[in-house]
């Protein structure tokens, strides 16, 4: 159960990460997606949905490498 509460937590930011890629993608290609009035706009929420998702993944993976100590000594806490 645990396992899946974990593939579910990490599931929500690697979409957000995903569709973030998506949305600078559709901007560079000069496609403007319904919600979004200008493409400026479309590029920055895409900005903000990839490094959102992204460092909330790498933050799980982190926190979750130091509990177990698999982490070199650079990225452990301070005591």
């Amino acid at each position: 159960m645990a396992r899946m509460a974990a593939f579910i937590v990490l599931l929500i930011p690697g979409l957000m990460a995903a569709a973030g890629i998506k949305f600078m993608r559709d901007t560079l290609f000069g496609i403007l997606i319904y919600p979004f009035p200008w493409i400026w706009l479309q590029f920055v929420v895409g900005i903000a949905f990839f490094i959102l998702g992204f460092g909330f993944f790498a933050g799980f993976l982190l926190h979750r490498d130091r509990k177990k100590g698999k982490v070199s000594t650079r990225w452990q806490k301070k005591a």
